[in-house]
Order: structure tokens, then C-alpha cells, then sequence
């Protein structure tokens, strides 16, 4: 008969914890039960701060958090565990309900510490450990910037730790000027030395967050709506909120209760194996001491999480011990440590490399033979760490001073070639080396398949560079072919057109590739071409090239018929233009719908009723949305600052700019931006591919957000921008994506894949590094100069006009596979037959 494992805490390592253990062969004998305290099922704590600007819950939902394939295990959400009892082997909800247990793991994890300073219960003081706390964050952010005033509103954070910075920058993201409290004279006292922490604090200073070291904070009381925050010297900060990040502490009030052994200093005591003083009850992550000792980082929970599951399934599987490294952008800032990265052992030596004008500062700490490397500490610049972590415990493979001085001339960087088998790639899943190229050898050839196989890179990401180079070591050849009537990537198909000057299909098929094309490449080049000139996409021989949908410029419905939407810039629309739009979809009995960018789209048009609808549209001032095009979509707004009271800057008219600036423009898939007024991301602008949020500076500018089936979220390119500058940076991030994307790629799997990430596209577009803004720039002028409305082309060319016909030898007969039914009230597709206008196409 199955047994059954409760697992009380459904946070990260619990989520781990059922994964491991259904997912071996002898899973079978255990049915789970995982009771989570939570409304939310186990998301991604270690990316909380991204949930700051998005607002949505489901963008951190871990995979597989449902369980809705595996018929043995149960969740119950939103419910505490209230007691254990040990006796009778059960556990007790909150809302009177028991669980019964054959073993039972505690993956309560822990609470965030709040000091014990009067007035720390006041309202408006917060912690920053879930989702909820940062919806209670926002909420009095927003309203203390709605009260007005002449400054930003200042947050203080009480903590200057990872997550006390983490804290700062989401405050800062909301609109208020967060103030730093760190008791330590630096900040990150447990990831990095002194002079790391000055680097740091100067780079974060230099944003405009103010910090206060080497103090506490006095008192927390009352002021108006909001707070007076006394420091340990005396001084007094009016705020509108406190957040206190000031460490951790585990959650074994439960374990306490029921008598089991706890730690010193907190902790429920485990041994290696994970079992604590009763051995039927295990601990995982942050709320076990393992030997006494607890650890706060998700790879050793992880670990933990693999070895209780192991236990149970009858193995012998011991902790292993814990990588402590850590590596991490705060504000921009490269942060990481590793190793004995505060040089505690005896005889260590320092090898520091310092340059404060650049903000870069590296430390390695060796034995004190210089042989072995012990540890170490990167600011600023982080690139090496991925190499530097694994080699922790090695011989040196060089000049240690090398290894972290800037890369300059022919001088070769630290490769992943220095590390042996045994070396961890990937500390988070305690993946190796050798596990790594043993993938590969088994015919893992891209990154994506070592993620599937090893599990290498899924969950802090820090080391798919080390991927990509395993890969490029392995000599693992990746076509980058189009297709096989060309052997080049669309990048290089770019270059070539752009080069040679060629302008068709046949010309550079005949003088580069074989054959006479495909349905992978014809449109392919005809999106090149259209990228690099100003001409009709039914010009000439074009015309032939051209996607389904960009044969007739409408989007083919299911039933055969066309949709018509009219560009309707930013949103905002006229009465007039609402009118013909009304009249229009009313004389030809078309469905209408608002569209999620803020359009009306028009269903159920014939190819032949194309023109005539069109024509009223552009006669009424309306233009083509190129909603059928792999080009610009829609730029959507929010209500912006003339109308509503949180509005910043002037969405609306940065949309309506954007928007007709970029129309028309062709690119390898489709683009959609979004400008939001304020840190309340009405616009949604951060699942954008170009996202734009206003600040009381000026505009922050996202990149590389995308829906569809693997959502991503933009990610900050530049902070703070004037109109000018953001305008300049997105024509240079458009142009560069245009030029070297792959065929059918949106600009979130482009900014992974692109080599150095966005560090890198930050290099190209804001630091000009390759030297090609000026070029960006004037080409997408010569866009923007050259732009013509393609539907408007059509109608003024009665060559083209001819192509709009349901039947070529019988041009005024409908399409009898076209009709209509009802549902509910709506007009609605009815499929007779194979769409004839198919077949024309």
C-alpha cells in the first residue's frame, strides 16, 4: 500500500522536494500531501523583485506547481499548520482539518526579521518576503505619492544586505527615494569586504539612493500620514514607509511545539540525512540546521529537498555540503562572492585589483602558497565568476592578478576549459563539468537541450554562458542555415542584401544559394527587403514572396474570410473615426471587437470587399495597422497624465509618437510596445517587446518582454531617460534585433541567446561598444522618411487592386465555402468547405 509524505510549506524547496520524489521510478509508494500557507502555489521567491512593475502572480509561478498530471499528489492551498502531533501522526489545519502522516517534511522555511525597535508595529511598516508584503509595499507607495508634494516621497529600508537592496530598488521602481539603514559600516556585510562595499555603495549612491551606515535605527512613530524615523545618531527621517529587510529567521515555531530537537541559534536539527529527533520527520531548506547549521540559499535547499527525497525512496544520499557563492545585479550593479571570500582561513593571501573610475573592484583570495585559489569577491564587473566559482579549492591556472584584470589587445580570457570534470557548472542543481559534457556527447546540442537534460541554468541562470561555452569547446556544429537553399543565417542574409545591393529573391538565390526557395526563405528575404527599403511588399516580384496573410494585408480567419484593423495610434481615436468604423462593419455585416492593443478589429470580410472597406478608411483618414505583418503591432498606453491623477509623463503622446514613428517597420516576428505613465504599469508595459514606464525623472526603458507560450518579462536597457534619448535607444535596439535576429524570433529568446545578454545589447545600445548608433539611427530615419500606408498603395494601383478577387476567371462570384451562424448573440464562422481564396493566394 502507498504511504503518505505531508509536506508542510509549498515555497521553493517544498515544490523541489515532491519533484524529486515523483519523479523516480519507486514514486509509487508515496502519495503526497503539500499544505501551503499561501493563497499562491510555489513561485519563484528569489525573483520577487520582478514582480515589482509586472504585477502578475503567474509570471512566478514555478513549472509544474499544479501537479495536475499526477493523481498522487494533493495540494491545499491558503491553509496554516496550525500543530503536529506526533503521537498519532497527524497534522492540524487551521480551519479544524487534520492531515495524516506516515512521514511528515518540514519545508517551513523562514520569517522575515523585523529589529526590535519601538514602533515597529506602526502602519505603513512592512517586510519584504512575499508577494502579499509587496502588494502592502505598493499600496502605500501609491498612496503617498497621490498625497503630492513637492520632493519624492522618501521609503526607508532598515537593512543593507541582498535583500535590503533588493527592497531599495523596488521602492525606487515605485516612485519613492528609498533610504538605506545598514547597522554594518557596508553594505552586503555577508557577501563582500570592506572595499567591495565601497565600490558599491558609491556606484549606488550615484543613482540616488541615499544610504546611512554604521547605524541603527532609534524609533518609529507616527507623522501625519506617515512616519518619523529616528536613527541611532539622532537623526530624523520623515518617510512614507519603513521596509525592513534585516535578515532572516526559520519558521520552527511548529517543530518547537512538538518537541523536536532545534538548533542554537534556531533551526529545527537535522543530520545529513536530513532527519531530525524523530525519525519520521524530516526538514528541507531554510528552516533546517543541518549539524546545527542553516543555510539561505536556495541550491543548498535544493540539495537538502534531493536528499530527504532519496531517503524516502529507500537511498542512502547524505547534504553534500553547500556552495555559499552568490552572484547577482543590484541596481544595475554586478555583484558576486565566492568561496572564502572573506579571507577567514589562516595564512590567506589578497590579490586585489581596484579601479574606482571605471567601478569595477576584484579581490581573489589565495592559500598562503599563492597556489590555491580560496575565494574571492567581483564588483561591478561579474563576467569571470562563472569560470573563477568552480575552481574554488584548485590550483591556479596563471597569473592570479590576470584572471581579474580587464581583458585587453590579444590577451585570452579565463576560459571553461581550466576547469576539470568534478568542477560545478551549476551550483543551484549541483550539476558538474562532466555531467554537462556528458550530456552533450549523448546529443544534448544546444542550450536549451542541456537545460532539459542535466537541469543545468533552470533556476538562477547565472551559468548558461558556461553552457554555451561547454558547447563551443565540445566543437558541436549548430546550423545556422536558413533553409537548404541557403546555407546562411538570416543575419548573414541581411548583410549580404545590404551589401551587394540585390533587391530580389531570384537575384540573391541565384548569386548566394540553390534552387528556387522555399516557403522558409522566400519570406524570409522578402522581410529583409522590406527591412532595407521603402518599397511595396506587392511590388514586382515581391508580391509572390509574401506570407498568406501579407498577400491581401489582412489576417485570414478560420472560415476563409479577412479581418480589417485600422491603425488607431497609442489608442486614442476620434468620435469621427469611431463613426466610420461603426458604419463601415454595419453596411458589411463585419463582427467587431476591441483588441488587447487597444484597436477595433473588423471580422468577417470577403477578399473582394477589401478594397471598398479600405478605401472609406483611408478616405476617413485611417491607415493600414499592419496587424497582418511580421512588423510593429501596437504601441498601447494608459490613460496617461492629462487624465489620470498618478500619471507622470505623457504616455499617450509617447505612444502615439512611437507608434507612428515605427509603423510599418518589418522585422524577423512581431513587435508590440507599451508606455505606461506611472509605476502602476496600466499599459502593461513590461510584457512588451519595448516597454516604456514613466518616472519623475524622465522614462525607463524595458526590452525584450514577449507573451505567447513562454511569457517573459522586459527586462531595464536604461533608467531615467529624457524623450530624445529613449527615442535614440530604441531605434538603435529595433535595428540591431532587425539585423541579427533569427527567422521567426521575438526579442525575448534573441536577448537570451544573444551572447553576453543584456549586458551586452546595454554595450551596443547605450555605450555605443560596436560603434553603430550613428548607423542604427539613420537607417530607421530613412524608415520613418520612407514610410507610406501599404493599403493606400494598393488603392492608388489598380495592378495590385486586381489581386482582390475571390475568383480570378470570375471576379463577381462569392466564395460559396464563406458563410455566417450565430452564438450568443455574436455573429460567428461557419467553415463549409476549404477556403477557395486559399488556393488564389
Amino acid at each position: 500500500m502507498s504511504r503518505t509524505v505531508a509536506v508542510i510549506g509549498h515555497g521553493m524547496v517544498g515544490h523541489r522536494f515532491v519533484e524529486a520524489l515523483r519523479t523516480r521510478d519507486e514514486a509509487s509508494a508515496w502519495n503526497v500531501v503539500v499544505i501551503g500557507e499561501e493563497a499562491d502555489r510555489a513561485y519563484d521567491r528569489v525573483g520577487l523583485s520582478s514582480y515589482v512593475g509586472a504585477w502578475d502572480r503567474t509570471a512566478l509561478a514555478l513549472p509544474g506547481n499544479e501537479y495536475v498530471d499526477d493523481p498522487a499528489v494533493r495540494v491545499v492551498s491558503g491553509r496554516r499548520v496550525v500543530a503536529i502531533d506526533r503521537d498519532s501522526t497527524t497534522v492540524r489545519l487551521d480551519d479544524g482539518t487534520a492531515v495524516d502522516y506516515d512521514a511528515l517534511v518540514l519545508a517551513t522555511g523562514s520569517y522575515a526579521f523585523v529589529p526590535p525597535v519601538p514602533g515597529n508595529d506602526s502602519p505603513h511598516c512592512h517586510v519584504y518576503r512575499t508577494l502579499d508584503d509587496l502588494d502592502a509595499i505598493r499600496a502605500d507607495a501609491e498612496a503617498a505619492i497621490a498625497r503630492g508634494g513637492a520632493d519624492r516621497p522618501i521609503g526607508v529600508v532598515v537593512g543593507g544586505g541582498l535583500l535590503g537592496l533588493e527592497a531599495a530598488n523596488a521602492l525606487r521602481l515605485l516612485g519613492l527615494r528609498p533610504h538605506v539603514v545598514e547597522v554594518n559600516p557596508r553594505l552586503m556585510p555577508q557577501q563582500i569586504d570592506e572595499a567591495g562595499g565601497e565600490h558599491l555603495a558609491r556606484m549606488i549612491g550615484a543613482l540616488g539612493i541615499d544610504i546611512t551606515l554604521s547605524s541603527g535605527t532609534r524609533e518609529i512613530a507616527r507623522a501625519g500620514d506617515g512616519l518619523a524615523v529616528t536613527l541611532a545618531d539622532g537623526t530624523v527621517v520623515d518617510a512614507a514607509l519603513v521596509v525592513f529587510a534585516a535578515g532572516v529567521r526559520p519558521r520552527d515555531e511548529l517543530a518547537r511545539a512538538a518537541d523536536l530537537a532545534t538548533a542554537e541559534r534556531g533551526g529545527v536539527l537535522t543530520d545529513l540525512s536530513g532527519t531530525t529527533s524523530d525519525p519520521a520527520v524530516f526538514a528541507v531548506g531554510e528552516v533546517a540546521a543541518i549539524e546545527g547549521r542553516c543555510y539561505g540559499l536556495v541550491g543548498p535547499g535544493y540539495a537538502s529537498a534531493e536528499v530527504v527525497a532519496d531517503r524516502l525512496l529507500g537511498g542512502d544520499a547524505d547534504f553534500p555540503g553547500a556552495d555559499l557563492s552568490t552572484k547577482l545585479k543590484l541596481l544595475g550593479v554586478d555583484v558576486a562572492s565566492f568561496g572564502d571570500a572573506h579571507g577567514a582561513t589562516a595564512g590567506a593571501l589578497n590579490v586585489v585589483v581596484s579601479d574606482p573610475i571605471n567601478g569595477t573592484y576584484a579581490k581573489l583570495v589565495l592559500s598562503d602558497d599563492a597556489a590555491t585559489l580560496l575565494g574571492g569577491v567581483l564588483v561591478g564587473d561579474a563576467s569571470a565568476y562563472g569560470v573563477l566559482r568552480p575552481l574554488v579549492g584548485s590550483s591556479i591556472p596563471g597569473d592570479p592578478v590576470a584572471l581579474i584584470s580587464p581583458v585587453t589587445g590579444d590577451a585570452p580570457a579565463l576560459g571553461v576549459g581550466a576547469l576539470g570534470d568534478d568542477a560545478q557548472i551549476c551550483s543551484c542543481n549541483d550539476v558538474s563539468k562532466g555531467a554537462v559534457c556528458g550530456a552533450i556527447a549523448d546529443g544534448a546540442c544546444d542550450v536549451a537541450a542541456l537545460k532539459r537534460c542535466t537541469g543545468a541554468g533552470t533556476s538562477c541562470g547565472s551559468c548558461v554562458p558556461l553552457l554555451s561555452q561547454l558547447l563551443a569547446d565540445s566543437g558541436v556544429e549548430q546550423s545556422t542555415a536558413l533553409c537548404e537553399h541557403f546555407e546562411h543565417s538570416r543575419a548573414e542574409l541581411f548583410e549580404l542584401v545590404q551589401a551587394s545591393g540585390i533587391r530580389t529573391f531570384s537575384g540573391l538565390v541565384e548569386r548566394f544559394g540553390t534552387g528556387t526557395g522555399c516557403d522558409i526563405c522566400k519570406p524570409t528575404v522578402a522581410s529583409i527587403l522590406a527591412s532595407t527599403s521603402s518599397e511595396h511588399i506587392l511590388d514586382g516580384e515581391q508580391a509572390s514572396l509574401q506570407d498568406s496573410n501579407d498577400h491581401f494585408l489582412a489576417n485570414i480567419q478560420r472560415n476563409g474570410t479577412y479581418s480589417v484593423v485600422p491603425r488607431v495610434p497609442g489608442g486614442d481615436i476620434t468620435p469621427e473615426h469611431l463613426i466610420l468604423i461603426g458604419e463601415i462593419a454595419r453596411d458589411h455585416g463585419l463582427y467587431t471587437k476591441i483588441t488587447g492593443g487597444q484597436r477595433i478589429d473588423m471580422f468577417g470580410a470577403t477578399v473582394d470587399q477589401l478594397p471598398d472597406i479600405w478605401r472609406r478608411l483611408v478616405d476617413g483618414g485611417m491607415e493600414s495597422g499592419q496587424a497582418y505583418g511580421k512588423s510593429l503591432r501596437t504601441v498601447k498606453s494608459c490613460a496617461g497624465s492629462d487624465w489620470c491623477r498618478y500619471g507622470q509623463q505623457d504616455s499617450v503622446q509617447l505612444a502615439i509618437d512611437l507608434e507612428l514613428r515605427y509603423r510599418g517597420l518589418r522585422s524577423p516576428h512581431k513587435i508590440k510596445m507599451g508606455v505606461s505613465g506611472c509605476a502602476r504599469e496600466c499599459a502593461e508595459a513590461r510584457g512588451k517587446d519595448v516597454g516604456v514606464i514613466a518616472t519623475e525623472n524622465g522614462w525607463n526603458l524595458y526590452v525584450g518582454g514577449n507573451g505567447g507560450m513562454t511569457p517573459r518579462h522586459a527586462q531595464l536597457l536604461a533608467g531615467d531617460l529624457d524623450t530624445d534619448t529613449l527615442v535614440a535607444y530604441i531605434d538603435r535596439f529595433l535595428m540591431y534585433y532587425i539585423r541579427t535576429a533569427d527567422r521567426l524570433q521575438r526579442t525575448a529568446p534573441w536577448l537570451e541567446n544573444l551572447d553576453g545578454g543584456l549586458d551586452h545589447l546595454r554595450s551596443v545600445v547605450v555605450n555605443d561598444d560596436l560603434g553603430l548608433a550613428a548607423d542604427f539611427e539613420a537607417a530607421m530615419a530613412r524608415h520613418v522618411d520612407g514610410y507610406r500606408c501599404e493599403w493606400k498603395g494598393v488603392l492608388d494601383d489598380p495592378d495590385k487592386l486586381a489581386r482582390f478577387v475571390s475568383f480570378v476567371n470570375a471576379p463577381d462570384v462569392p466564395d460559396p465555402t464563406v458563410s455566417f451562424g450565430e452564438s450568443h448573440g455574436r455573429r460567428v464562422p461557419v467553415l463549409l468547405g476549404e477556403p477557395t481564396v486559399r488556393s488564389n493566394a
